[in-house]
């Protein structure tokens, strides 16, 4: 550890910021959140009665105490602001998604090289417990190869309300919003897809931006092939399906339930506390034996940890590991998702590789 913590400066205080950044980083040793760049003093201060607030990005900028830049701001704000801290010689975090499209994504990895800057994406959903449980398992290869991956967001949310996530505004809409997620997860645990298909919907009454998606990858090379990953996410969903599904030459894993993480954050809860990240929902194991019955089992959840994204992003800006995100990886799944929603508009699967 450096003489003095990391000091972070946080830029936005809506839901991303308060509920994800703020809380989560200041759980990690060696980082400290030092400034809030917002117009809402007074809802900092009843959080954080410590930290400086700033009434904007350029006065945040200013500070030469501030080594650590994390932009939560809606995410047409992304790339300009993510620009402006770089041209000022911070490290940068950004929210997900990275940017509006894959261009800006490459102008700010370009950008973070050249100004010699760590630039990373908050994919926090890769420390969700039963993906960490998933990864393990595929890892293992207690199920053979797989042959079948679903992963769904279902929620049920049948009010159109009054914010930009769902307002005709760019970046809104559900595919960047948790297409960011899923995708990315599927990425981590089978690579670029072959081919990409997406078909997405206004389904609410009133909707002003997609509430739903289903998208088909499909792996016709490389070590998993072949496979099929389905990505589904909606907000008509009262009865939600499994979490995973992953059908194996050996087996089948189904989870249910979702990561208890951002419900204890929503609640108010500060990570690190006593059982963080239990996810008391086990999965299921279906084996196939070898007289031809199945065999079920229970497998335990792992505990689920946003603060290992901070504590990695600590660590890389020290130079002693790794960027839990880095820039190539945040500009491939920007392309993926630029070429989804091509695939949406023209209603045909389109080549990913």
């Amino acid at each position: 550890m450096t003489s003095r913590p990391l000091r972070a400066g946080l830029v936005g205080y809506g839901f991303a910021g308060q509920t994800f950044h703020a809380p989560v980083l200041s759980a990690v040793a060696g980082l400290q959140l030092a400034a809030v760049a917002s117009s809402q003093p007074h809802k900092v201060h009843a959080d954080w009665p410590g930290v400086d607030v700033v009434p904007d990005v350029a006065a945040l900028l200013r500070r030469a105490d501030i080594d650590l830049v994390v932009v939560a701001t809606p995410n047409a704000q992304h790339h300009p602001v993510g620009r402006e801290a770089l041209m000022a010689g911070k490290h940068v975090v950004v929210d997900k998604p990275f940017t509006l499209d894959a261009a800006q994504a490459r102008d700010l990895a370009a950008l973070a090289q050249r100004q010699g800057r760590l630039l990373s994406v908050y994919q926090n959903r890769r420390f969700d417990a039963d993906f960490l449980t998933l990864q393990a398992l595929l890892a293992g290869g207690e199920l053979g190869r797989p042959v079948y991956f679903e992963s769904h967001f279902d929620r049920y949310r049948p009010q159109v309300r009054e914010r930009w996530r769902e307002q005709p505004v760019p970046g809104a809409g559900l595919w960047v919003d948790l297409g960011s997620h899923l995708l990315d997860q599927a990425v981590q645990l089978f690579g670029r897809p072959d081919t990409l298909q997406v078909d997405s919907a206004l389904l609410r009454d009133g909707a002003l931006v997609e509430d739903y998606f289903h998208a088909v990858l499909r792996y016709e090379t490389g070590a998993h092939a072949p496979l099929r990953a389905v990505l589904h996410a909606t907000t008509l969903a009262a009865h939600a399906a499994p979490r995973y599904i992953l059908h194996g030459t050996r087996g089948s894993y189904v989870k249910r339930g979702v990561d208890p993480q951002e419900d204890a954050l929503r609640a108010g809860r500060r990570p690190g506390a006593p059982g963080w990240g239990v996810d008391a929902l086990e999965g299921e194991l279906t084996m196939a034996a070898d007289d031809g019955r199945f065999q079920v089992r229970k497998l335990p959840t792992q505990a689920g940890n946003y603060m290992a994204y901070y504590a990695s992003v600590r660590d890389a800006i020290l130079g002693k590991s790794p960027n839990p995100v880095p820039p190539e990886q945040a500009v491939a799944l920007m392309e993926l998702l630029d070429l989804g929603r091509q695939s949406a508009s023209e209603g045909r699967a389109l080549p990913a590789r």
